[in-house]
């Protein structure tokens, strides 16, 4: 009889669930991995490397080239006291002119206006000049006293006919007269050329440049300087 009190008593219960112990955790989800990432990573690190490399390489593949150390005016040639040598990374896509190339470079021409601090490409340089369109190169031989003591080439200046040996003559050819008596010839021209101070002429005070002035006074002024009537001035715009 007691064991069915027992029995009876037992089945009357709930069943409870048993609890987990206060130091047990959840299991956490695996950690999920990304090697696509993982791959660019290592492939960026890769290429910052290779880059790296590139530049030191390039860095010491040098040569050494022309630079200008003051303007050269079109149709101006270089000297030793214009230019030096800098280093450069050589790239065969640019025409640089080598320092071993000075004593050629000597001979040519600037083809257009080169500034200072312009390292030397071959297209800057040919055998003649290239004026700008409507000019035209015109020489002339002065004597002390018909130019600034100070001229230099790039200066603009103004050009005056300075004969008036015929003044007195007839007025059959008007613009003859004009032109012989005196006058400005061209307000504004660029002084593309002047011989060094080492040459002979500057020792007797006489002074050989080259103007660059518009075509349609070119003649006048040529004319001029032929008769040796020729008188420059500065004016602004230097």
């Amino acid at each position: 009889m007691k064991i069915q009190e027992r029995t009876g008593a037992g089945a009357g219960r709930s069943a409870v669930p048993a609890q987990p112990s206060v130091g047990d955790r959840l299991p956490t989800p695996p950690r999920e991995r990304k090697p696509a990432l993982a791959a660019l990573a290592v492939l960026l690190i890769l290429v910052g490397a290779l880059g790296a490399t590139m530049l030191v390489l390039q860095a010491g593949d040098r040569i050494e080239v022309v630079k200008v150390t003051k303007d050269i005016q079109a149709g101006e040639s270089v000297t030793e006291k214009d230019v030096t040598s800098v280093m450069v990374a050589d790239d065969p896509s640019i025409n640089y002119i080598k320092w071993s190339q000075l004593e050629t470079l000597k001979t040519l021409k600037a083809r257009t206006t080169i500034y200072d601090d312009t390292i030397v490409m071959g297209q800057m340089f040919g055998e003649n000049a290239e004026f700008p369109a409507g000019k035209a190169s015109v020489g002339l031989a002065l004597k002390e006293g018909q130019y600034p003591s100070d001229i230099k080439v790039g200066d603009t200046v103004a050009v005056y006919n300075v004969d008036s040996s015929s003044s007195d003559s007839t007025d059959s050819d008007s613009s003859s007269a004009s032109t012989s008596s005196g006058g400005l010839l061209v307000d504004k021209a660029k002084v593309n050329t002047k011989k060094d101070s080492g040459d002979a002429t500057v020792s007797t005070g006489n002074l050989s440049l080259t103007l660059l002035v518009d075509q349609a006074d070119a003649e006048a002024v040529a004319k001029a300087a032929a008769a040796g009537a020729v008188a420059i001035v500065h004016v602004s715009g230097n």
